[in-house]
């Protein structure tokens, strides 16, 4: 990173030049979004500044907070220093802002759709494994409760979490129950267990197949069924809504049938195409899901970030269209 291994080449060329011509002019760099959005990155911006930098204590740096709100246009980090101390920097700085706002905008997005309900942060097979590590830290200071990867959960200390998955299923011939009565058997009492029960495309059926065999044990039951296909509890149903994928009546058809055989305590987490536009629309109706898991559509959008040199030596020196916007938000970092 110090190299300029990661950043553009006319940040590392603009260096090189100050360098060699050892002209050290000191500036004020302000960074900017250009959307409502919630920050993230901040933190590894910092970091990037702090490690990264040629030396630290030549910079002064003011910044928001990871997780805080922030307006089009709002100040979000200033950095002032000598410009060659940094200047192969911002394309680093810049990346990890908008790649974390974007993630953690999203995830906290469907968190305000779905609450009081669970987010469970699960967008992991949709991306480059590097990016794990940082993405599951914006969702976890978005409010996802929990996330599908140890990598994704390393940075606050805690592990991933995760259901029965069909292929688990699948190696034991489809016997959902049989795979499910296996996990209990070799994972750690303690561990909440959740199973898909969308394998035979028969919900209702396959939930209670499940909750018979574990009893207690059973934690919830997760309903993941195939946007293309209609579970074979709704079709009796059909006629008054689109009755593919997981819609409210296919929940509702398992809580019912979970609920009149003593199943009260098995929990319903749904997935698969959740949207927070699909999330407002479950909760507007009441539908009864206790936990949301969210995946491709966290990733979503997109959350620029710029930055401009707006002050020389103390005085105002930006690009025309630009000027030097305080924000009274800001904090000195230490």
């Amino acid at each position: 990173m110090r190299e300029g291994y990661y950043s553009d080449k006319y940040f590392v060329r603009a260096r090189e030049i100050l360098l060699k011509d050892r002209h050290r002019p000191r500036v004020t760099m302000q960074v900017f979004g250009k959307a409502h959005a919630y920050l993230g990155g901040i933190d590894e911006a910092i970091a990037i500044l702090k490690l990264c930098s040629e030396r630290w204590d030549e910079l002064e740096v003011h910044a928001l907070y990871d997780g805080d709100e922030i307006e089009p246009w709002e100040t979000v980090l200033l950095i002032e220093g000598p410009y060659d101390a940094f200047a192969n920097l911002e394309t680093l700085y810049l990346g990890v802002l908008a790649r974390r706002t974007k993630v953690g905008t999203n995830t906290r997005r469907v968190v305000d759709a779905a609450r009081p309900k669970q987010v469970m942060f699960f967008p992991a097979r949709h991306d480059h494994w590097l990016v794990q590590t940082g993405d599951g830290y914006a969702a976890h200071i978005a409010g996802a409760i929990g996330v599908s990867t140890d990598a994704q959960a390393s940075w606050w200390g805690s592990e991933g979490i995760g259901t029965v998955p069909h292929a688990l299923i699948a190696a034991y011939g489809g016997d959902t129950a049989l795979a499910s009565r296996k996990f209990a058997e070799h994972m750690d009492p303690g561990m909440r267990l959740i199973t898909l029960v969308d394998f035979d495309n028969d919900c209702v059926g396959t939930s209670l197949q499940v909750a018979r065999a574990l009893g207690e044990r059973l934690y919830g039951v997760r309903i993941d069924t195939s946007e293309t296909l209609v579970d074979r509890s709704v079709s009796p149903q059909m006629g008054t809504f689109r009755p593919t994928g997981v819609n409210p009546q296919l929940v509702w058809n398992v809580r019912h049938a979970l609920d009149q055989e003593k199943f009260q305590h098995v929990k319903i987490v749904v997935s698969g195409g959740f949207t927070v536009e699909k999330i407002r629309q479950f909760e507007e109706q009441g539908v009864p899901v206790d936990a949301y898991g969210v995946g491709s559509s966290l990733f979503q959008g997109r959350f620029d970030f710029t930055a401009d040199v707006v002050m020389l030596e103390g005085k105002p020196r930006a690009k025309v269209g630009r000027s030097y916007r305080p924000n009274p938000r800001l904090e000195r970092v230490e």
